[in-house]
């Protein structure tokens, strides 16, 4: 009898050693947390200089807390890059302190965006915003995606960049490894960046043949200042396609009158989104003399009516640059010539 009581004693002891060890590994499993975008980042000695670059501009907090963002994060060589961009001995901890802020925050997206989200083409609003004021409106994004490729504003041979690793996820989003730092975006870097404007881009820098020498609109537009912002309305390559085939209106223009064409689309009315414009408002231009435009609102659109009454859809609004904000238009927008 005693040497059964002893078997069952060494019985209960075992099985409730197992049940305490499974229980303490279910405990393991429950309480063990996804790691926060700052914390992979903080475990990767290749975002060492990120990392450096978000403690020095107090973002680390923002990424490691609630919420859900898309990060694209540079690799430390993405960064000397950029430094090396900027002048001598410029790094993570010489380079201006606003910059450096700006520039990672023209990295953050305020949602979560898998790679396997991501359409062919699209803009996504960062969290970096054209200036100080509450409420300031923040520089946009061009992504593209091709195949599996997905490339921001231009990638490389502009300002922007490309995915090398993708959806490394985060318990409050994700990660995208890029290749660059992306830097922020002017009004005729976003002309540069998207396909759909490659004609603009065209005549703009043209400097002979068909579209004349027009030298003198770009050095315009390449003078804009955030100081003094300016709104482009940019037609895409179909409208341009209309205006200068067939019975369009820009056929045989001279160059001075493509000068005047080109003029006729932008505003130094300053910084105009589309929530700021009202229906019959009157749109000056950088013309000279001064031509109009009227905004005309309705049906949730916003249409651009020219000297001649003709309307041009804006397709997409608000595509925000340091210098200015962009809409494009289905319509190359026509002025008295």
């Amino acid at each position: 009898m005693k040497k059964v009581l002893v078997k069952f004693s060494a019985l209960v002891l075992f099985a409730g050693t197992v049940l305490v060890s499974c229980s303490d590994d279910d405990n393991n499993n429950n309480t063990q947390q996804q790691q926060t975008i700052a914390q992979i980042a903080s475990g990767n000695p290749n975002f060492s200089t990120l990392v450096a670059a978000l403690n020095r501009t107090g973002l680390t907090n923002t990424l490691n807390g609630s919420g859900q963002f898309t990060v694209f994060a540079p690799t430390n060589d993405a960064f000397q890059t950029f430094f090396n961009s900027l002048g001598q001995n410029q790094n993570v901890n010489t380079v201006d302190i606003n910059v450096l802020r700006n520039t990672l925050l023209n990295h953050v997206i305020a949602t979560e965006i898998p790679s396997s989200a991501i359409p062919a083409s699209t803009y996504v609003n960062t969290l970096s915003p054209i200036s100080t004021a509450n409420n300031a409106p923040t520089i946009s994004m061009f992504v593209q995606k091709s195949g599996s490729t997905v490339t921001l504003n231009g990638g490389v041979d502009s300002k922007g960049a490309v995915v090398t690793t993708a959806d490394l996820d985060a318990s409050n989003g994700v990660i995208h490894v890029v290749n660059r730092v992306i830097q922020i975006p002017t009004i005729v870097d976003h002309v540069i960046d998207n396909p759909s404007f490659d004609t603009l881009q065209a005549v703009v820098t043209s400097t002979s043949g068909a579209f004349g020498d027009q030298s003198a609109v770009l050095t315009a537009l390449n003078g804009i200042t955030a100081a003094a912002p300016a709104t482009l309305f940019a037609p895409n390559n179909q409208a341009f396609t209309d205006a200068t085939t067939g019975t369009g209106f820009a056929v045989g223009a001279t160059a001075a009158q493509v000068t005047k064409v080109l003029q006729y689309h932008v505003t130094t009315a300053g910084n105009v989104r589309s929530n700021q414009l009202q229906n019959n408002q009157s749109i000056p231009t950088i013309t000279s003399p001064v031509q109009n435009l009227t905004a005309i609102l309705g049906g949730g659109n916003v249409d651009i009516r020219d000297s001649a009454n003709n309307l041009a859809r804006v397709f997409q609004a608000d595509i925000q640059a340091s210098n200015g904000v962009i809409h494009g238009v289905n319509r190359v927008l026509r002025p008295q010539l």
